[in-house]
């Protein structure tokens, strides 16, 4: 039993995974072969067989874990003494987690409005042109590039040298400071300016997902309703504002929704451009500091419990949305 549960080394996690590997494979098949094979199976056997080791999978994989994530959050930093709210009084009244709270609020708000804009608009200007394609791949692109990446490029673009001397800027934003006559910028460094520079980078990457479904839900609007738009005289804005935006409302709160949700756990961007330094931290990376790093798992569960509740309020609007399309249909 301890070969299964205590892993070492590297090979011994390896075997590990291919066993859970085929044990999951070996139970799945097992289920539907003997599905296929009886005849008269009750119909609350076959609900069972399929659902059932799904909810297992759910319950100890989801609600356990959350379960005790909240139970964490109610103990001190070793989690051993019972501390009650104390932890969620220190996120809410400490000078530094409120700014961390500021920021995410700041991500929440300003990526998915912004993004989605960029999205919409793009995908309205370039709807059946010439060189639609081509257009769609340039904004898509950054979607294929994973969030490290994309952080590492815009360092680059970001990167600061003082103006000494013969000292050549190799960063692009500041380059182009300089050609226009201006002193180079900290762009990581000054704050607030630098929690909304990183908040560029997510956007860059998000107006491509939200022009793909917005172009999809485009093109979806039937040609009866833009023929009888421009009969009554709409062109332009007015085709926009009228027809276009309230036909893809839909999509528009699935994207918004969707980015926003993104942007809540968004780690990866902080963690490689400035480390959460320079009051840029969000409270993904905090949670991940105060768990792994100060070594305060109380703290950091309360804070992972934070980022959990507001998630739900997004995802309660979104579902009600969809019902909402669905009764219209």
């Amino acid at each position: 039993m301890d070969w299964f549960i205590h892993a070492e080394t590297t090979g011994h996690k390896f075997a590990l995974m291919f066993v859970a590997i085929l044990l999951f494979v070996g139970v799945m098949g097992g289920i539907l072969f003997g599905i296929d094979k009886l005849k008269r199976v009750p119909t609350w056997a076959v609900v069972a067989a399929f659902l059932g080791p799904t909810l297992i999978f759910v319950v100890f994989g989801l609600v356990y874990p959350g379960l005790n994530t909240i139970k964490a959050s109610l103990y001190d930093a070793k989690g051993n003494e019972f501390v009650g709210l104390d932890n969620y009084i220190t996120a809410f009244t400490q000078d530094q987690f409120q700014t961390v709270l500021r920021n995410t609020l700041l991500w929440v708000v300003l990526v998915p409005l912004i993004a989605t804009l960029i999205g919409l608009v793009y995908a309205v200007l370039i709807d059946r042109t010439r060189f639609e394609s081509m257009a769609k791949t340039l904004i898509f692109l950054p979607m294929a590039i994973s969030l490290v990446g994309a952080s590492i490029i815009w360092r680059f673009v970001y990167e600061f040298r003082p103006d000494q001397g013969n000292i050549q800027q190799i960063g692009l934003a500041n380059q182009i400071l300089v050609w226009l006559g201006l002193e180079p910028y900290q762009f990581l460094l000054n704050q607030p300016w630098n929690t909304l520079f990183l908040i560029a980078v997510m956007i860059w990457i998000q107006a491509g997902f939200a022009m793909t479904v917005l172009s999809a839900a485009i093109k979806a609007i039937p040609d009866d309703i833009t023929e009888a738009a421009r009969l009554d005289g709409l062109h332009g804005i007015g085709m926009f504002r009228f027809i276009t935006v309230p036909s893809i409302r839909p999509a528009l709160v699935v994207v918004v929704t969707t980015i926003a949700m993104g942007t809540l756990k968004v780690f990866d961007i902080v963690r490689t451009m400035t480390g959460g330094n320079f009051n840029t931290s969000v409270v993904a990376y905090e949670f991940y500091t105060q768990s792994f790093r100060a070594q305060n798992a109380g703290l950091g569960a309360a804070l992972a419990v934070i980022l959990f509740v507001l998630v739900i309020p997004i995802i309660v609007y979104n579902v009600r949305q969809l019902r909402l399309s669905e009764e219209i249909r």
